[in-house]
């Protein structure tokens, strides 16, 4: 039974693919991606000032050659920026279902 257990461990290892360590590629690609929505969310004048810090961060990572915490920063990025665009659209027509009547 152990080395049953020993043998799948070392199949769903095998299995598994090792992930990468980032480029300055996948950084560029990130960020863009990034910028670009912070870029619609400011269209929209809705950024967020944590949007921003997390877009400063992953610059400086980058430019440390730390390129697994800059792509992590630029994608946390663009999910704030993402979510402003969706807070900002939706406030477009929900406000009025808070007016008094």
């Amino acid at each position: 039974m152990r080395s049953l257990l020993l043998i799948s461990g070392l199949l769903l290892a095998a299995s598994t693919p090792a992930r990468a360590a980032a480029s300055q590629a996948d950084f560029n690609a990130a960020y863009a991606a990034a910028a670009a929505a912070e870029k619609q969310a400011g269209t929209l004048q809705d950024q967020w000032t944590t949007t921003e810090a997390d877009l400063k961060a992953a610059k400086q990572a980058a430019a440390a050659g730390n390129y697994d915490k800059a792509v992590a920063a630029a994608k946390e990025a663009e999910a704030l920026a993402k979510a402003s665009i969706a807070q900002a659209t939706s406030e477009k027509t929900r406000w009025k279902d808070a007016e008094i009547r």
